[in-house]
Parts: structure tokens; C-alpha cells; sequence
């Protein structure tokens, strides 16, 4: 028993000696009273649910009695539950006495919002962390207020203005807890396949389970990149042949597990642990490889669920069946394994090592399970909720996803007077959105429709389907089953009185077309206004025109041409007969001049006697006629 004591200290510590550990800090800051007002550092306690990505208000109380927290305090009939419009409570509890889990855990169950422990020792703030004493188990999986461990200074300060009546007001703030560069969160989870080690193998694959299908949605939608991984130990060279090396070891002592049982004569060893741990590593190395990495999820469920030690099938073969029901390749998987027998290094196994040891910000690996977000250490219960506000909280603001909106983190600030945005009641279109981080004031996108504006004053349909929301917001009135608008369909925004209104565009008012006489202006129009638009009919039954402003005949002859008409057939005419009788006359005087020329040529006019002359020779001829018979 001695020496299996020394062998689990030695590979307790054996590659921690150089390491570092890093305890993840936040903010606490004092508004009042004035002589505490600042800002101060605390440690997050790795238990309850911190509020990442948020803050937290409250009053802080410290008690009369049971000021270390260790008891009941329904014991001592004392209740912390804050009154209607309160500021929740703060419990400011001693160190010591009992389990940190415990101070909270009474301090919870007493109504108080959060946990200020006080620290009882000058140095370096530290880490509360979670008991392995199972005693524990009835109560630590439910606790979800945060805990936070302040320094004793602080502390004392706090409590002498208590005493001397004054009201400590205190603001815990998680937002800059972990970073949240882009719009995309790297996040690892350090754990182990081992389902025997009690509350926190329990735990750990309780959150495995049901953290599974948020992970898959944020990984095959690319807002995440997952990896898992496996703490392993190595057995110092002067140990490497004793049975618990070899019991916990492969490789010869290179990588090694604690027994499953702290037992080694019964049982699964350490050992076979760190094999099925090399599996999973593996599984997810190939499952990268082929595109689909959220298939881990689904082979470490299956495993826990159809290979449990419990039921000793936890080995190789119902290792195989798991990876084959996913489809998986057995042979690459095996080859990833390799050799566990050889005296040789192990890739896999080695950079996992590697990756334990803390770089820049982030401290070493020491507490399974560990989740690593952005490169920063999670402290807190692993529960689906708190991981994934945590998770959603390293994502740039306004970038995060919409599994991070749902009602499960988000704050409901909305519900409060819609949270001080802009909202449009007639349509419940609202810029308010909650999200873990508080609400944001972001004008909203409906229907395909984007809003655009401050968030918190106004906001503006925009785009073209923008008239399908509170019409544009623009002028829209209904009068006798008509409707006239002013929001301009096909356009990205923008408002236009129709025609027949005038304004701009957010109010319109008919236009009086007959008084200020834009339209029925011809002579036989007669015009009447309405709503919208005009009336213009024509006498004598003709027919108005609007596009013409102009009255017809229903034959289509406009009524004000028709005398024009006429007058023009009636002119042609006129004009065709003068050129007539014109013609007739002169044709007759050339015909009376042309027969007097001819006459004048056989019976000449005798100017004296006032007849013909007598033709010479007897025989009278025509001039120019032959004489037949002529040599």
C-alpha cells in the first residue's frame, strides 16, 4: 500500500514540478461606498456557473453568525432571497472550515445570488476547485450561482462598512473573461474514456452527452473548432518495472493512467485506459481527415453507453463495432494506434503531452476534465448551458450564432420595456435582442426585410421587399376599398406620394387636379375632384381622353376637330371647283382661238365687206396641199 501511494504521487506530479497552473481572474468592482469605490481582481471558483460574457449586480451581506458558510442557514432561520426590485444578494463568506462547494452550496439554498469568499492567507489568489470526496455528490452537480474568492484586504473593507451601516454595492463581470476576437471560437476539452472514478467521470460524461448536439451544430456550421484531447503521464525510468507502472502504463512506462479503481488487483489497469484514450484520439484524427470531426461526439457517447466497464465490455472489440456503426475506418484507426507494447514513442500520445504543458495565457492542464475556450481556461460546472454561454461568449459581439439566442442563455432584458430600443408596436417589430451577453439594441432583419438605423431611436425598412413591413414607413391610406401609398415597391427605401397626392412621402393629401387645373382643360371638359384622382366628362355625349386631355365622339373623331374637319373638307372642295371652272375657261378660250386660225385659213374675213374672200384660179386648195399628177 506504501509504495502504490508513492507511485500515484509520483505520476501525480511527475511532469507538474516545472509546470504552471494558471488561475482565471475577473473583475469585481465596487460602486459604493465612496472610500471602496474601484475595481479589484477575484478568482472564479471552478464549480457553480460563472456568467460569462455577462455581469452580475448585487448587495453584499455578511452574516452574523455562521460567517464561514460551513452550515445551514435555515438552521439559523436567515434568508439572503432579495426583495421585489432588489438587488439580488452577495454572501460574503470566511475561508475555511469546510468545502468551498459547501459555502456555496448553503449560501444558494439561503436564497444568495453569488459567493464572495474571503480569503484567509496573504499570496497569490487560488483556484477553488471541486472536492473528489463523494460526499460531495448529492448537492455539487446542482449548484449554479457563481463563486468567486477575494483577498483578504478587500474583504476586511467590505466588512467594516457593513458594520458601520453603509450599503456595499458590488458589480462581478465576466465579459472580458475570455477573449472574443472573431467570429469563430477554438475551444479543447481535456477528459478521459474512464467511467469509474466516480462524481467526475459521472459528471463529465453527463455533459458529454448532453452537450453533444450544440458541439455537432456549431462545428458543421464552422463557428467552432473542437478538439479533444487526453491527459497521459509518464512513469519516472526508476519505477518502469514495477507492477504499477505496468499496470498504468504503455510504451514502457511513456504513457500512463491512474487505475480505474485505485486498485490494482482487480478489475481494468490504467493501462487499458490510456489505449482506449489513444482510440478516441485516433478517432478523431481520421474523422478530421474525411471532413466530419463532430463524429467524436458520437463514438464517445456510443462507447460510454454500449462499452461501460460496469459491464466489462470495455475493450477492443466493442470498441471496433462502435467505430463501424459510425461508418468509420477500423484499419486507419489501428494503424493511428500503433504498437502500445513497443519500446518507442507514440505520436499521437506524445503531442498530446506537448499540448499540456500552458502557453502564453493559458496555465498547463492539471484538472480532468478541463475545457479550454479561445486559448483561456473554463472554470466552472461542466453543464450544457453554462459551456455553451460560455462558448458564445468568445465569439465577437453581434457575430454569434443563433444557437447562442435561444432561450436557454439568453437574458430576456427585452421583456422590460423592450430594453430602452426602438419598436414599432403597430407591427411588434422590435430592435431589442437578447442574447447571454444582456440585450442589444440592433435594428432587426424581417421577412428578408433589413431594418437600418441606430437600434435604439429608429429604425427604417430598407431593401425591396421593404414595403411588406408597416408599408416602408411610409404614408398608406384605405378610403371606399381604395388604397394609395407612398413606400415605392422594387426600391431599396424611400417614400413618393402617388399620383393625385402631394406631401413627402411620410404624410400625402389629395391634390384638387380641377382647382389648380392640371387636367379637363378642353372646352366641352367639365371636371369634378375625389379622393385620389378626378372626374371629367364632355357634353354632347362625347367621350374625354385623359391621356390626351381631349373629348372624342365614341367613333373616335375628337368633338373639338370636328368644325376643323369640315372646314378643311369644305375648303379642298371649294378650292378643287374654282381650279375647275379655271381650267374649263381657259381650255374653252384656247379652243375659240385655235377654230377661229383655221377658219381663218379657208374662208378669210373680209375686214372691209365683212366676209370671205374669193379663192384665185377657180379652184380653190389648201396651202401646203400636193398637187397629184405634177412632174
Amino acid at each position: 500500500m506504501e509504495m502504490r501511494a508513492v507511485i500515484l504521487v509520483v505520476l501525480g506530479l511527475v511532469w507538474l514540478c516545472e509546470g504552471k497552473f494558471v488561475v482565471e481572474m475577473n473583475k469585481l468592482r465596487v460602486s459604493s461606498p465612496d472610500s471602496l469605490k474601484g475595481t479589484y481582481e477575484c478568482a472564479i471558483g471552478n464549480f457553480g456557473v460563472p456568467d460569462y460574457g455577462g455581469s452580475m449586480a448585487g448587495a453584499v451581506v455578511y452574516p452574523h453568525t455562521n460567517q464561514d458558510a460551513c452550515g445551514s442557514f435555515r438552521d439559523f432561520n436567515i434568508s439572503f432571497s432579495s426583495r421585489p426590485r432588489g438587488l439580488p444578494t452577495f454572501l460574503l463568506a470566511d475561508r475555511g472550515g469546510c468545502f468551498f462547494t459547501s459555502k456555496a452550496w448553503n449560501a444558494q439554498t439561503a436564497g444568495a445570488a453569488a459567493v464572495l469568499v474571503a480569503d484567509d492567507r496573504t499570496g497569490p489568489l487560488i483556484t477553488m476547485d471541486m472536492p473528489d470526496n463523494d460526499t460531495a455528490a448529492v448537492y455539487l452537480p446542482n449548484i449554479t450561482i457563481p463563486s468567486v474568492l477575494i483577498n483578504r484586504s478587500l474583504a476586511d473593507d467590505i466588512i467594516k462598512s457593513l458594520a458601520g451601516k453603509e450599503m456595499v454595492n458590488v458589480y462581478l463581470d465576466w465579459i472580458e473573461s475570455l477573449p472574443h476576437p472573431d467570429d469563430r471560437v477554438e475551444y479543447e476539452f481535456w477528459t478521459s474514456s474512464n467511467d469509474e472514478c466516480g462524481l467526475k467521470c459521472e459528471s463529465q460524461m453527463k455533459f458529454v452527452h448532453d452537450f453533444k448536439g450544440a458541439a455537432q451544430i456549431l462545428e458543421q456550421k464552422g463557428y467552432t473548432q473542437f478538439t479533444p484531447h487526453y491527459i497521459t503521464w509518464y512513469c519516472p525510468d526508476d519505477y518502469r518495472s514495477t507492477k504499477q507502472c505496468e499496470s498504468q502504463c504503455i510504451n514502457h512506462g511513456r504513457y500512463c493512467a491512474p487505475d480505474p479503481e485505485k486498485d490494482f488487483s482487480e478489475g481494468y489497469q490504467g493501462k487499458n485506459v490510456v489505449v482506449q484514450n489513444l482510440r478516441e484520439a485516433c478517432f478523431f484524427r481520421v474523422a478530421n481527415e474525411s471532413g466530419k470531426p463532430w463524429l467524436w461526439w458520437d463514438f464517445v457517447t456510443d462507447f460510454s453507453v454500449r462499452c461501460p466497464m460496469k459491464d466489462k465490455k470495455y475493450n477492443k472489440d466493442c470498441a471496433d463495432r462502435v467505430i463501424r456503426s459510425l461508418g468509420a475506418d477500423v484499419k486507419k484507426i489501428e494503424e493511428c494506434v500503433g504498437d502500445t507494447e513497443a519500446d518507442v514513442d507514440n505520436p499521437i500520445l506524445s503531442s498530446e503531452q506537448d499540448a499540456q504543458i500552458g502557453v502564453g495565457s493559458r496555465g498547463d492542464v492539471t484538472i480532468l476534465p478541463t475545457l479550454v475556450i479561445n486559448n483561456r481556461q473554463y472554470r466552472g460546472k461542466l453543464d450544457r448551458r453554462a459551456v455553451l454561454k460560455a462558448i458564445c461568449s468568445g465569439f465577437q459581439e453581434t457575430t454569434e450564432p443563433a444557437i447562442c439566442l435561444n432561450g436557454d442563455i439568453q437574458t430576456n432584458q427585452c421583456l422590460d420595456g423592450n430594453g430602452g430600443c426602438w419598436e414599432d408596436k403597430a407591427t411588434n417589430v422590435t430592435a431589442c435582442r437578447d442574447t447571454f451577453r444582456g440585450r442589444v439594441c440592433e435594428c432587426p432583419t424581417v421577412q428578408g426585410t433589413k431594418f437600418v438605423g441606430d437600434g435604439y431611436t429608429h429604425c427604417e425598412a430598407s431593401g425591396p421587399l421593404h414595403c411588406t413591413i408597416n408599408n416602408g414607413g411610409c404614408w398608406k391610406e384605405i378610403r371606399d376599398n381604395q388604397t394609395y401609398s407612398a413606400c415605392i415597391e422594387g426600391s431599396t427605401s424611400g417614400c413618393k406620394c402617388p399620383s393625385g397626392f402631394k406631401g413627402d412621402g411620410l404624410n400625402c393629401e389629395d391634390v384638387d387636379e380641377c382647382k389648380e387645373k392640371l387636367y379637363c382643360q378642353c372646352p366641352e371638359c367639365k371636371c369634378k375632384d375625389k379622393w385620389g384622382g378626378f372626374d371629367c366628362s364632355c357634353s354632347s355625349g362625347l367621350l374625354y381622353i385623359r391621356e390626351h386631355d381631349t373629348c372624342i365622339r365614341k367613333d373616335g373623331i375628337a368633338g373639338s376637330g370636328w368644325r376643323t374637319f369640315w372646314l378643311t373638307v369644305l375648303g379642298i372642295a371649294a378650292f378643287g371647283t374654282g381650279g375647275y371652272l379655271v381650267y374649263k375657261y381657259r381650255l374653252r378660250r384656247y379652243m375659240d382661238s385655235e377654230i377661229r386660225a383655221i377658219m381663218a385659213q379657208y374662208m378669210p374675213l373680209d375686214d372691209n365687206h365683212g366676209g370671205y374672200m374669193p379663192v384665185s384660179g377657180g379652184h380653190g386648195e389648201a396651202p401646203g396641199q400636193a398637187h397629184h399628177g405634177d412632174i
